[in-house]
């Protein structure tokens, strides 16, 4: 089995993103039997999503798992739905790394309202708990980069041949990110490591 996961670098000032820092852990994990294949995404509106489509199209995976960190989000969540969005204005005005603050852009031009995740997250979300790792179900992915990201990705994987098992995990700040904001609620990366292998490995055990 072939998963792809992906990973965002840092931005909004911070030094480090989880998401990227697991990527690097969990290429790790690869097997004979799983074959995992990782990509750094750019903070960027513009090309974020275009960037993991063509991962897509070239490592052509049999689930995609796409990782984003949320500050104050205290579990690790599975994200329900993406939305033809993208606006600052509920994001706290952050900018992308290249500077752009959309206000109220479609993702894509007369693209669908939104895309319901195809991973069983019930299911997944349930795994999770049981191996002992926070975990929750989300209603919204915002309006920033990982909504964006989310929303491209489905909107090919709902269009292809073959649908795959496609969707988006937000996860925690780690500790190191909250000492100057210590009532930020964090997860340690082994432990968001521990949920992510949980996820792949109910993924291969369930193809």
């Amino acid at each position: 089995m072939k998963i792809l996961i992906s990973g965002f670098e840092p931005f909004g000032g911070m030094k480090t993103n989880p998401a990227m820092e697991l990527l690097d852990e969990i290429k790790e994990k690869s097997s004979d039997q799983l074959e995992i294949y990782t990509i750094l995404l750019p903070v960027v509106y513009s090309e974020c999503g275009e960037k993991l489509v063509e991962k897509i199209k070239a490592v052509e995976p049999d689930a995609v798992i796409a990782l984003g960190v949320a500050k104050g989000r205290a579990s690790m969540q599975f994200e329900q739905i993406a939305i033809n969005m993208e606006d600052v204005g509920s994001e706290k005005e952050i900018a992308d790394n290249a500077g752009d603050t959309p206000k109220g852009r479609a993702v894509i031009t007369n693209g669908p309202d939104g895309y319901f995740t195809t991973l069983p997250i019930r299911h997944l979300n349930a795994v999770l708990r049981q191996s002992g790792v926070p975990s929750a179900i989300s209603n919204s992915a915002g309006t920033y980069i990982c909504n964006t990201t989310m929303y491209h990705m489905l909107h090919y994987v709902r269009r292809a041949l073959k649908p795959i098992p496609a969707g988006f995990i937000h996860v925690p700040a780690v500790p190191s990110m909250a000492v100057n904001e210590p009532h930020i609620p964090t997860m340690t990366l082994s432990a968001q490591l521990q949920g992510l292998q949980a996820v792949l490995l109910e993924l291969e055990r369930m193809e």
